[in-house]
């Protein structure tokens, strides 16, 4: 089916989380997160997500996999994104289009500058901050990067509002799939039991 749309996470998926973090080898770990960190520190990362205050978008395989992570951390009208991508699932445009839909969250929900903080060689991530026009910032090794928001409009409104409908309608529709696949896998490998 290929790469869904960025969909919008829950408490619920925090195992989801967990596995999709935890997936990331450790210099991908060190550039999400800025240092090296253990499945310890990833498993209290994931245990402390606001879901309340924050949005964390994911978009996700055939298998129902987490190929990608947006999280924004909001806070005194301002939101901090961080964004990981699977090394598998890289090159397919997943880590701009979390970038796009925590972008437009954050416009919508009255922060007027998203702010990224990475390593100067988080080529990646300074691929999507000059894509988007970010103003930049390099000191040390490390980069603060920060876009000035518009405020949200009907427009921009009704657009957020369309792509998460999208987004969990594909995400339905990848979960039948994925059931039917199971079912026609398991019809494949019964054997009848024939007895005497």
């Amino acid at each position: 089916m290929g790469i869904a749309l960025p969909k919008k996470l829950s408490p619920s998926s925090r195992d989801d989380l967990l596995h999709h973090f935890c997936a990331l080898e450790p210099s991908d770990r060190r550039l999400r997160f800025g240092s090296m960190i253990s499945d310890a520190g990833i498993e209290h990362y994931v245990a402390q997500i606001d879901f309340d205050r924050d949005a964390v978008f994911g978009v996700f395989d055939d298998n129902l996999y987490l190929a990608g992570v947006a999280h924004v951390a909001v806070g005194g009208g301002v939101a901090e994104l961080g964004v990981s991508v699977l090394p598998g699932y890289r090159g397919r445009g997943i880590g701009s289009a979390l970038f796009d839909r925590a972008g437009m969250y954050a416009r919508n929900h009255l922060v007027r500058i998203l702010f990224m903080h990475c390593l100067a060689e988080n080529q990646a991530m300074m691929h999507i901050a000059k894509k988007s026009k970010m103003r930049i910032v390099a000191d040390s090794g490390e980069v603060d990067a920060h876009l000035e928001l518009p405020p949200s409009d009907p427009s921009s409104i009704a657009r957020e509002m369309m792509l998460e409908h999208v987004a969990l309608f594909d995400y339905t529709l990848r979960s039948q799939v994925m059931s039917a696949r199971r079912i026609g896998e398991a019809a494949r490998n019964w054997k009848p039991d024939i007895r005497d």
